[in-house]
């Protein structure tokens, strides 16, 4: 090859590599903007809820987890909106559970925990009496868990002593708290969790082996040292105890503030878990969604749960 042509065909696989290049970039997609991420697997569907409208909540929609649209014919993209619900800002880590042939979305409005219903996934959902859950007092990161006996409760956030999580016995109808059951679960006890300021928030609860295990996050959601730690009990009430080992997630990868998160079962049955983390080591917004994996190990003759520190990075299409 003649210097002549050997420049030309150097040119050539430039071109074609810059090419590529391109290519993958856009095939790469937007990472999915959501805080306080949640996903609902229906009917062979996944959904993405999370914090990022101002005006309600948003939703996305998956068959592989790695890959999201945003589904059409919704009010301005939202499947809740402020017009259909109690407060106009503030709308924040929406949770939605299919229960007895309705979805319940609970989630907190200026400061306040809330529910609202849908006959779907892709709402409209709206609220028949416009209030929060509990009136006159501020709490937010609402989260429903119903017990092996039909039983359901709620979890959240109480501003008494920084941000503390608190349960308290739901009625029947899912909507109504029974005040008299509010009990404390924990509060800023650890180290790790004293960066600033005082938050434990965002908890989520499940039942495995008769254990309840109690997912929470620590440290301000501004913080890079934000992770997420766990506490068990053998009792819904409590006493909860935390890892001594804790936090089970923090600083994954080349992920900063990471936490805020849910746990759903995908497609095959595994345990999954999704969080969000910051836009960069040097910007908070907008925050992303991940997605890891959830195990049960057995340490010192107990299972303990494990987050895999990797991840999937989804994205939209």
């Amino acid at each position: 090859m003649n210097r002549r042509n050997y420049f030309w065909w150097v040119l050539g696989v430039f071109c074609l590599l810059t090419s590529l290049t391109k290519v993958s970039a856009k095939d790469a997609g937007d990472p999915v903007p959501f805080g306080d991420p949640f996903i609902m697997l229906y009917e062979g569907v996944y959904y993405a809820y999370g914090t990022h409208a101002a005006d309600g909540i948003e939703v996305y929609v998956s068959k592989d987890l790695k890959t999201w649209k945003r589904p059409g014919g919704l009010n301005n993209g939202l499947v809740l909106h402020k017009d259909d619900v109690w407060a106009d800002r503030w709308f924040w880590a929406p949770e939605v559970y299919y229960v007895n042939g309705k979805f319940y979305m609970y989630y907190s409005a200026d400061e306040h925990i809330c529910v609202a219903t849908s006959d779907s996934p892709l709402g409209p959902f709206k609220q028949e009496k416009k209030a929060p859950m509990i009136e006159g007092e501020k709490c937010i990161d609402n989260t429903l868990f119903i017990d092996d006996d039909g039983k359901p409760y709620l979890f959240f956030d109480r501003f008494n002593d920084g941000l503390n999580i608190w349960v308290a016995e739901l009625e029947p109808d899912l909507i109504t708290v029974k005040k008299e059951t509010l009990h404390p679960c924990i509060h800023v006890s650890q180290a790790w969790e004293e960066v600033w300021p005082r938050v434990n928030e965002g908890a989520f609860v499940i039942k495995h082996n008769g254990t309840y295990y109690l997912t929470y996050s620590a440290n301000s959601y501004e913080s890079p040292f934000y992770g997420i730690g766990c506490a068990t009990a053998s009792s819904i009430m409590g006493e909860w105890t935390k890892y001594d080992h804790n936090p089970l997630l923090q600083k994954p990868g080349d992920l900063v503030g990471v936490g805020h998160s849910a746990m759903f079962t995908d497609k095959k049955g595994k345990l999954r878990i999704v969080f969000h983390a910051h836009k960069d080591k040097e910007n908070i917004h907008p925050r992303a969604m991940y997605i890891s994996t959830v195990r049960f190990e057995k340490k010192g003759g107990k299972e303990v749960m494990v987050i895999s520190p990797d991840y999937i990075k989804p994205v939209l299409k």
